[in-house]
């Protein structure tokens, strides 16, 4: 099997970088190692399987199937080692702390916009546990193996998902509205792909264009697929409040407020929100959290 080394001038944590890329435990396409990450994706020249591993001075990659040379090829974008952090250095204060302790965490770039967006739909409006249980059955039900020993299933194959009628979307926990939305970027996915061949403000206005696709869904693409480290998740339910207590000790913050707080920092916007998320910090709770849901209720 062909393999790579991609040097890194200093560590990166896998775990942290491609994290977000990562449905849960049961996510059959990704799994989280000790210090490394396997990953089956589907690139332009055929499916694949990797796997990142952290070596004396850089990550070992190697890979399986038709996708290895693609997938080799952009290793480096891959583990966030063209994420450029030399203009990074916040002041003083929390943020700061929290780099110190984090620094190995970067913003990585895949360059599957479709791969990373279909999750990002299935997480609109529920809550994490509903979106992660829904990728899992839509994984499951559409199984197919992933090349070389690791034992990984492919994600969705666009294709397929956009012929599925939007009832056969109910079993997943799944409403008509995320299923068509689904079923629309997939029959596109050569157009939502090209995407990432565009420079970031125009590849997020042209995902944009797609009707159900906002400024949450965008940042929330951009900062893996693209590798934006200013996306930001404007419209998150959570994000707002945590950000204002992390940087101003406010319990209850606005998108404008989280904004106006975070402007110091671009063009890192989105690097400081996954700090603020990985610091673990919360804001006070004043009340019940989302419930579970039913489609019928969506």
């Amino acid at each position: 099997m062909p393999d790579r080394f991609v040097p890194t001038p200093d560590p990166i944590h896998l775990g942290s970088t491609l994290g977000p890329l990562w449905r849960g435990r049961g996510d059959a396409t990704m799994r989280l190692e000790a210090g490394s990450v396997v990953r089956a994706s589907r690139t332009p020249e055929g499916p694949v399987s990797v796997r990142f591993a952290p070596a004396e001075g850089g990550i070992q990659v190697r890979a399986w199937g038709p996708g290895s040379s693609w997938i080799l090829e952009r290793a480096p974008a891959w583990c966030g080692a063209l994420d450029d952090v030399s203009g990074f250095d916040p002041p003083a204060g929390l943020v700061r702390e929290i780099w110190r302790r984090t620094r190995g965490m970067r913003i990585p770039r895949t360059g599957l916009v479709t791969e990373a967006l279909v999750p990002v739909i299935l997480e609109q409006k529920v809550t994490g546990a509903e979106a992660r249980r829904a990728y899992r059955k839509l994984t499951a039900a559409l199984a197919e193996p992933a090349p070389g020993p690791l034992g990984l299933s492919l994600p969705p194959e666009p294709a397929r998902v956009a012929e599925l009628g939007y009832h056969e979307f109910h079993p997943f926990g799944v409403e008509r509205r995320r299923a068509e939305l689904i079923r629309e970027v997939c029959s596109r996915a050569a157009w939502v792909d090209a995407t990432a061949d565009l420079p970031t403000g125009e590849a997020g206005a042209r995902l944009g264009l797609l009707r159900g696709i906002g400024p949450w869904s965008v940042a929330e693409v951009a900062r893996v697929a693209l590798g934006d480290a200013d996306a930001v998740s404007v419209g998150d339910f959570h994000l707002k409040h945590q950000v204002a207590w992390a940087l101003a000790r406010e319990p209850r913050g606005t998108d404008d407020r989280m904004l106006e707080l975070l402007e110091p920092y671009r063009p890192h916007r989105g690097r400081v929100q996954r700090l603020v998320e990985a610091s673990g910090l919360r804001e006070p709770a004043f009340g019940p959290r989302m419930e579970r849901r039913s489609i019928e209720r969506l």
